[in-house]
């Protein structure tokens, strides 16, 4: 049985730049997130990252030199890394500072940029998109920090959205990858050793969805993934869901109502209780269809169901080493 739940908006954003496509929320801590604010509009070049306090519904807006695909915190107090256009920098929220550590990333091809990743240890898995949304051209990387070494897994992605990794008992890993465009949430194994991949086990098949899947996130369990889907038309409310990975049940629908393009979902923890963030977006809305989706682009809180909280940290930290 599938339990509906109704989300509810914040007051956050509260401008149109920042509304235009919000992604990326990563908990900081009890009550504290950071979001990512791709693009500030449709002819903007650059984006930002973004401090949430959940309490007072105060958002520090950082801006950023490009268009950010994701954020993470690092073990340094204040120093996030992001991918942002073609580069992997570190972000000093004290100063402003920028400093470019990997660069010239899809080199290959033309009219990429970097978007969804996910970090952990000194590692980072990231995907890039074709602009256009239309040439399988866009690279899969893994990026490990023991090496400094930069490693291509894949080349034949359009849009790489959510990221998840599952570390098996013998310490090997299973990489959860969606490419949005062919509506599928796929397994890999993950050879971080030689840095290969296995091939592609679909595990959720979205075809003939009206919504397309997004940015996504494991339960705290590790049993359930969450997928935003972006679902790019007028809509009464949008949907975010819970899938069980073993048998890839849909068992809870997150609804944003008067928000139909979910982009990412995030677990976050207010007062010690486990609660749902969703980032919504605006991107490519006329003017009458925002007008008929007043909470387009605005963060959604959730309550979380039947979900287990293991008081396991929810934050993907950079390790600097």
């Amino acid at each position: 049985m599938t339990t509906t739940i109704q989300a509810k908006p914040l007051s956050v954003p509260d401008s149109a730049p920042l509304r235009y496509l919000p992604e990326g929320p990563m908990a900081l801590g009890d009550s504290l997130l950071s979001w990512v604010g791709i693009q500030h509009g449709d002819d903007t070049t650059f984006g930002s990252l973004n401090i949430l306090d959940l309490q007072t519904m105060s958002n520090q807006s950082h801006e950023l030199p490009g268009r950010p695909g994701f954020a993470f915190p690092t073990t340094e107090q204040d120093l996030f890394v992001v991918g942002c256009e073609r580069s992997l920098g570190l972000f000093n929220l004290a100063d402003g500072s920028w400093k470019v550590f990997c660069d010239g990333i899809d080199s290959a091809v033309d009219n990429t940029i970097i978007n969804d990743g996910w970090a952990f240890d000194d590692n980072l898995i990231f995907g890039t998109k074709d602009l256009e949304f239309a040439t399988k051209k866009a690279g899969l990387y893994l990026y490990r920090g023991s090496e400094k070494s930069l490693i291509q897994l894949r080349n034949d992605q359009i849009c790489s959205n959510g990221k998840a990794l599952i570390e098996n008992h013998d310490g090997s890993f299973q990489l959860l990858d969606i490419d949005s465009p062919t509506r599928q949430l796929v397994r890999y194994s993950l050879d971080l050793t030689s840095g290969e991949t296995g091939s592609a086990e679909v595990v959720i098949d979205f075809a003939g969805d009206p919504a397309v899947p997004d940015g996504a996130v494991l339960t705290p369990d590790g049993t359930g993934i969450v997928v935003a889907m972006f679902r790019p038309e007028v809509a009464e409310y949008g949907e975010t869901r819970l899938y069980d990975l073993e048998s890839g049940e849909l068992r809870t629908i997150w609804q944003t109502p008067a928000s139909p393009q979910n982009t990412c979902p995030a677990f976050v923890r207010i007062d010690g209780q486990l609660k749902l963030l969703i980032t919504t977006a605006v991107e490519n809305m006329t003017e009458e269809a925002q007008a008929q989706c007043p909470n387009a682009g605005k963060l959604f809180l959730a309550e979380i169901g039947d979900i287990l909280d293991d008081g396991g940290d929810l934050t993907a930290r950079y390790n600097l080493g």
